[in-house]
């Protein structure tokens, strides 16, 4: 059996506003993150050891990284040269300059000839000899546009019409190389793509036709024993079948708070012809966690704060705390008080949300042409002013001590407009 560890979506220097500055080292706490769950994952294929690693793309946030963030990944793969396991570098969406037009990132390990490393950034079967026999790699990198079609040839489509275009183009490229395969030999697809039955994040379903989407028939295919993907973040096996298996390992580490529910990891994969078997690999990644709550009801409403934040488990944890609130509650919270109950997250971040007083529904009462009497309209207003509770009974007084100077006129509605996010009445005397 062919031993294979499969990870994908690194991001190696992402995230970097959810860190801090490391003391000690003087690097960004996230990088020091990011590194570690790469490390763990490298210290797996080298304890094993693995016969092949495969990278299913997007090494950094974009094709320019810094060069001490370009030095964290080369000294990660580094440790995989030194111990002679062959490394398949899939070239991602986020590898590629200028969109595809400008090279990318990764292939700078190809320019340097560095042993056992493979740039897979173009449509290629690459046949690897590890200590336990053969296998064969089809790369697939991320495809735009400007890859298989012309301007003019996409010049007035939709983005449906684009896409299909796009499949027509790659079907023959990729039937070509799966009609050279050896068919004695274990074939792993390792593809950097949505698949139409993706979903990501927060379990939101991506339809066909939003971007380059390929088909999933296009990779059950039965000449392939594994197919390895990379794009999404989200773990997850779209062919519970397992013939092929067809697998996202996910990110390695939650890039922001999208991601906070979700496990990271990688793959771990035991391969022969026509046998496979894949287990996924949990990594400590950092915690994220959101407590949100709404204090605008509260008559107390540093007390509510301070029990929502006890209830989590935010130790180390990168956090952000948003609270719903009125505008006439901020001299009641107490900001240094909330930052001690956040001081052993990680980092974190404050958020009041104001409700805003249009938010109130309109009262039909006080309306342009309502003829109420004006001591109703002013009683019904005071009772959907909860702010107001506390002087209402003063204004009501205040309010009947002035229309008695008026003996028999009568003061109404004349009308009424919003001001301010407040229903202002005007009134004139009849």
């Amino acid at each position: 059996m062919i031993k294979i560890l499969h990870l994908s979506d690194i991001h190696l220097g992402s995230g970097f506003c959810h860190g801090k500055i490391n003391p000690a080292t003087g690097v960004n706490t996230r990088l020091e993150d990011f590194v570690n769950t790469l490390s763990k994952s490298i210290d797996r294929a080298i304890a094993e050891p693995v016969d092949l690693v495969l990278f299913g793309g997007d090494a950094f946030p974009d094709a320019t990284p810094a060069p001490y963030i370009q030095e964290a990944f080369a000294t990660q793969f580094r440790r995989l040269v030194d111990a002679n396991i062959p490394t398949v570098l899939l070239v991602g969406n986020h590898d590629q300059h200028s969109q595809g037009n400008g090279g990318a990132s990764l292939c700078i390990y190809r320019t340097l000839g560095v042993p056992g490393m493979i740039v897979g950034d173009s449509i290629k079967t690459h046949h690897i000899q590890t200590p336990n026999g053969a296998v064969q790699v089809v790369t697939l990198p991320w495809l735009n546009r400007s890859t298989l079609l012309t301007r003019p040839q996409t010049e007035g489509l939709a983005l449906s019409e684009v896409n299909e275009l796009m499949i027509e183009r790659l079907e023959p490229a990729l039937e070509g190389e799966i009609r050279r395969l050896d068919p004695n030999i274990p074939t792993i697809m390792l593809a950097h793509l949505m698949a139409d039955r993706a979903n990501l994040g927060a379990e939101r379903f991506l339809a066909v036709g939003k971007g380059f989407t390929i088909p999933l028939s296009m990779l059950t295919r039965s000449e392939f024993d594994y197919v390895a993907l990379g794009h999404v973040h989200r773990h997850q096996n779209l062919n519970p079948s397992n013939n092929p298996p067809i697998i996202y390992p996910g990110s390695i580490e939650r890039v922001d708070f999208s991601e906070e529910k979700e496990e990271k990891g990688y793959i771990f994969v035991q391969l022969d012809k026509g046998q496979v078997d894949w287990e996924f690999c949990p990594l400590p990644a950092r915690t994220f966690c959101t407590i949100e709550v709404n204090i605008s009801e509260e008559e107390d409403p540093q007390s509510k704060l301070l029990k929502a934040i006890a209830k989590k488990d935010i130790k180390d944890a990168v956090v952000r705390l948003i609270y719903k609130l009125g505008s006439e509650q901020l001299d009641l919270i107490d900001n240094s008080a909330i930052r001690q109950a956040l001081s052993e997250a990680h980092t974190y971040t404050i958020r009041p949300e104001f409700i805003s007083q249009l938010a109130h529904p309109r009262l039909p009462e006080l309306g342009v042409g309502s003829s109420i009497n004006p001591i109703d309209a002013l009683k019904a207003y005071l009772e959907n002013k909860k702010e107001l509770k506390d002087i209402a009974a003063e204004m009501m007084e205040a309010a009947e001590s002035l229309l008695e100077g008026y003996g028999d006129k009568w003061l109404d509605l004349e009308e009424s407009e919003e001001v301010g996010g407040e229903v202002k009445t005007q009134l004139r005397l009849v």
